[in-house]
């Protein structure tokens, strides 16, 4: 068969839109099958390799459930809001909706000419109006149950995009969007508090099926920890300094404390006249301030800090009085803002006491303090009634219980993860459904009313002082109060981008719903998504944050499951020809439309898939592509070989033994290596000559899910009724995959000597009367003594003689 892929391709999507076979039915009467993928950022440069790999995976998987007599869903949409638009819009005086359109517009084609099976009537735009009410709508719940709220605090700011950034946006401290550096700024903030959840998103992970490293990256991003409270009285005043450690039984060897630059009670005892070197203490604020997060609390970095003259720390232990030190590693927003040091057994606190010619006091033995921090285990010394106990559990207990004895701690749970930071001062996102009443305070926006719209604008650039375009807009912003009627002005900042990805999955089950997020005879036919696949670099954001909002639906009776997602997969990078990652500035980047204009989407489906493991990186091969070229080619000849009479017994067992494999490697999403066992039966066919119709059916089902326009145009040759998309997928017989024969080595005195060819289960006597007929294997026993003869069946055998 000529293989035209300019024609075939188009002539194949055209019939199965027209035929809408990649549709799933609400409540089938089939077992069902949801697959989601990260939905697509629309942006202008359109779709590069790295969106074909991440969605191909579940791609294959869905069309072999599909042709297994599942029901499936597989969707698409678009995660349209967000800062490249609106900086997009900012420069060509475009306005985002006319850009995201475009966007879509291209996108959508991209998509559909590589053949993915998406279900098309479900897409999702989360800038469209009847799909944002929805994300407001779910933000005002959480308002109602004071899971959102608003704070002064010290934020993560871009100055480049005006914007304020939460931790999993700005980690290593740069901009996720724009790579600047991020800044310390106090603003007033909407938070998500996402740490209400941090126990239920932890137990969750027990009852999931995700890839260990996604587990474990965000049980380290949540990062519980078990430990106690603990007051420390100071020398002026009664003000007490609370401070959380995980490590109470060191409580002994506390030589001195830290507090946060912006801790309240710097202010406190400045009002009061207690502390001596208020200039010394000015300046250093003011130098931490122009720090990041990251910066300041980076392991590996000189030393500062400034200690406070005029006041002290008292260790409730022992009644010690300690130095107290203003430091930049230490943050408001993590435990309490101030620590207890221990410098014999911290490495950090280590490094510090050393720097300032602090006390150093060894608690715990087993190394050599006058060297270097000891952090290990050991038994007690120089801590009073701890001296008894000779390992860390037992000591930290005895001591959380003693501290609950006299009142002066307890044991406590803290979290690494902080509340997320949920407003951006742009205008490209969803308006937060919040008014500002002089008499009232914040009104939720009544629900009748949404979607609060995005009102139109032609200025887009955010204030000086990095307020919302939203907030030049007197119409918008001048408001009546819902609840008492008086003047108010609405909030201007506007959601981030994960706000509408947080819940998409849930609207791709009934998308044109006016009446509810999703109907709930529907959420519990599709619920859970049976397998998600994504980047790993979105476990850290994007999953965490769409768990969150499912556990708190669930909490409403507005979702029939706790975890949203039973599987989680992920996918590695397609790196560049030169192994680098794909950027612009290096000219390494691949466009994939160049390959289907050239080569065609089967042969791009089939290589970014033999590429390499799929959960790993691999770099990009124009010879790889080529060769995936060369292999269809001769897929397509196979037509032209079918012959009648009884199927070859050889290719017959290979056949199915590539079945097989290609089944069950799909499921474990090793398509490199099933691709790889169909090559090798290609070349077993060509070299017998021939097959029988059979022979190709079972051939043609197997690739479909890899070439599937390819697939259906020999599917319709062979005379196959309706779409080989819809045909049953094949399955192998057992008794085919076991090889009637087995060659084995033959090892005389420990060396090999030979090879014979057996049946398969071959006795002792059988296998050795087969060595000995062998003339050349022979000639190593003849004429000497057998001592040993060992068979292992269809193993080895081994004959010792002398």
């Amino acid at each position: 068969m000529k293989y035209d892929f300019s024609a075939i391709e188009k002539k194949w999507q055209d019939k199965w839109d027209e035929a809408k076979i990649f549709n799933a039915e609400d409540h089938s009467g089939k077992p069902k099958f949801y697959g989601l993928v990260e939905f697509p950022y629309p942006s202008g440069s359109g779709m590069h390799v790295g969106h074909i790999k991440a969605y191909s995976g579940l791609e294959i998987i869905g069309r072999k459930r599909r042709m297994q007599g599942y029901n499936v869903l597989f969707p698409i949409g678009f995660d349209a809001f967000g800062l490249p638009t609106e900086n997009s819009a900012i420069k060509t005086g475009i306005h985002p909706r006319e850009l995201t359109d475009r966007n879509i517009a291209k996108f959508s084609s991209q998509l559909r000419r590589v053949g993915f099976a998406f279900d098309w009537d479900r897409v999702v735009d989360t800038t469209e109006e009847d799909y944002y009410k929805w994300t407001q709508f779910i933000f005002l719940k959480m308002f109602e149950n004071g899971l959102a709220f608003r704070d002064t605090a010290l934020v993560n700011y871009c100055p480049h995009c005006k914007v304020v950034l939460s931790n999993e946006d700005s980690q290593g401290g740069k901009c996720d969007i724009c790579h600047s550096d991020i800044v310390q700024k106090s603003k007033d903030v909407w938070y998500l508090r996402i740490t209400e959840y941090a126990d239920k998103l932890l137990q969750g992970l027990e009852e999931v099926d995700y890839l260990p490293n996604i587990k474990m990256q965000q049980v380290n991003w949540i990062g519980k920890s078990r430990g106690a409270f603990v007051n420390f009285g100071l020398t002026a005043g009664d003000e007490t300094l609370r401070i959380y450690t995980t490590r109470p039984d060191t409580l002994f060897g506390v030589t001195f404390m830290v507090i946060a630059p912006e801790h309240p009670i710097i202010e406190k005892l400045a009002a009061e006249g207690k502390i001596n070197n208020m200039d010394e203490v000015r300046a250093y604020q003011e130098e931490c301030t122009k720090k990041t997060e990251f910066e300041r609390t980076q392991l590996v970095k000189d030393k500062t800090g400034v200690c406070l003259d005029g006041v002290k720390g008292i260790n409730p232990v022992n009644g010690k009085e300690i130095p107290i030190y203003l430091a930049d590693y230490v943050m408001m927003g993590y435990g309490t803002g101030a620590i207890m040091a221990v410098p014999a057994h911290d490495e950090r606190d280590y490094d510090f006491a050393k720097k300032f010619g602090i006390d150093i006091i060894e608690v715990i033995k087993g190394g050599n303090i006058e060297e270097a921090a000891y952090t290990g285990d050991g038994p007690m010394v120089n801590s009073d009634f701890l001296n008894a106990y000779d390992n860390k559990a037992d000591s930290i207990a005895a001591m959380i219980e003693w501290l609950q004895e006299k009142g002066i701690g307890e044991g406590g749970v803290q979290f690494k993860m902080k509340d997320w930071a949920f407003n951006r001062q742009r205008y490209w996102g969803e308006p937060i459904p919040i008014v500002h009443c002089p008499t009232c305070g914040m009104v939720p926006v009544p629900y009748e009313e949404l979607p609060l719209r995005l009102p139109p604008v032609s200025e887009f650039e955010p204030g000086q002082g990095g307020e919302s375009p939203l907030a030049k807009l007197d119409y918008f912003v001048n408001c009546n109060c819902p609840k008492c009627g008086g003047a108010a002005k609405r909030e201007t900042d506007t959601m981030p981008q994960w706000a509408g990805s947080s819940w998409y999955f849930l609207r791709y089950i009934d998308p044109k719903n006016n009446e509810a997020l999703a109907d709930m005879d529907k959420l519990r036919y599709w619920l859970p998504v049976d397998w998600y696949n994504g980047g790993m670099e979105h476990v850290t954001r994007h999953l965490i944050y769409s768990r969150f909002w499912h556990h708190f639906l669930y909490d409403l009776g507005l979702v029939p499951t706790a975890e949203p997602y039973a599987k989680r997969t992920a996918q590695g990078l397609i790196l560049g020809p030169d192994g680098e990652k794909m950027s612009k500035s290096r000219g390494n980047t691949v466009d994939p439309n160049d390959v289907v204009n050239e080569l065609g989407a089967d042969v791009l489906r089939v290589y970014i898939l033999f590429m390499g493991d799929y959960g790993s990186a691999a770099p990009w091969s124009d010879n790889g592509v080529k060769g995936c070229k060369r292999f269809l080619d001769r897929v397509a000849d196979l037509t032209t070989m079918v012959k009648g009479g009884e199927p070859n017994a050889k290719l017959e067992s290979a056949i199915h033994k590539t079945l097989k494999k290609v089944t069950l490697d799909i499921e474990d999403m090793k398509f490199n290596t099933a691709i790889a066992a169909m090559m090798g039966l290609l070349n077993d066919i060509f070299d017998v000559g021939s097959l029988t119709m059979e022979q190709l059916s079972i051939f043609v089902r197997m690739i479909c899910p890899f070439a599937p326009h390819l697939a259906e145009e020999m599917w319709e040759q062979m005379g196959g009724k309706g779409f080989c998309s819809l045909a049953e997928w094949p399955v192998w017989d057992e008794a085919k995959t076991i090889d009637a024969t087995v060659e084995l080595a033959v090892q005389i005195n420990g060396k090999v000597r030979g090879k014979v060819t057996l049946p398969m289960n071959a006795d002792k006597d059988i296998a050795i009367a087969a060595v000995k007929a062998d003339e050349k294997i022979y000639s190593f026993i003849a004429g000497k003594t057998v001592i040993k003869e060992i068979v292992i069946p269809n193993k080895i055998i081994n004959i010792v003689v002398k």
